[in-house]
């Protein structure tokens, strides 16, 4: 067993885990962080997309013990302060880019990962970023349409 520590959605946390522990089965079976998902265990789907020192990461790729002392974001720490949806996911909602859910927390973290990297990308940027996430449900439109949402609402007006 490995002691590790880390910071999780802002909080520390520390646990011991075997060192073939995935990141993604210490967030949901230690801490019952279960937003992320695991959609295939081989890296394929982008179920269990989570932010590592602010970097995009699939959690079923990383073992817990190189997330030690790292700062880790979950599908759980992109809501406000008082609980209610984070832009992102308020788009997501409303743009209806869900449908049974299960991809949704991985494309919600990979849309804010590449809205922190690119504030305005265009549609084609948008869906070659989310190459790595698979969605069987909604056809990709309505998930485009909440990240060009989001971005419009992230994005500040430029002064005339």
């Amino acid at each position: 067993m490995v002691e590790i520590s880390m910071n999780v959605n802002g909080k520390p946390v520390s646990g011991a885990v075997e060192g073939r522990t995935l990141l993604s089965a210490f967030l949901r079976d230690d801490l019952r962080l279960t937003g992320t998902h695991i959609g295939c265990d081989t890296s394929q789907c982008g179920a269990c997309v989570v932010h590592v020192n602010g970097e995009a990461v699939k959690a079923c790729t990383m073992f817990a013990a190189e997330a030690d002392g790292a700062e880790v974001t979950t599908i759980e720490g992109m809501a406000n302060a008082d609980g209610t949806l984070g832009v992102v996911q308020q788009a997501f909602q409303d743009e209806h880019g869900l449908q049974c859910g299960f991809c949704t927390p991985g494309m919600v973290m990979s849309a804010a990962a590449l809205l922190r990297d690119n504030p305005t990308p265009s549609e084609a940027e948008i869906r070659e970023y989310l190459e790595g996430n698979i969605c069987r449900c909604t056809g990709y439109h309505n998930i485009v349409k909440a990240i060009q949402t989001a971005a419009a609402k992230l994005t500040p007006v430029a002064a005339e």
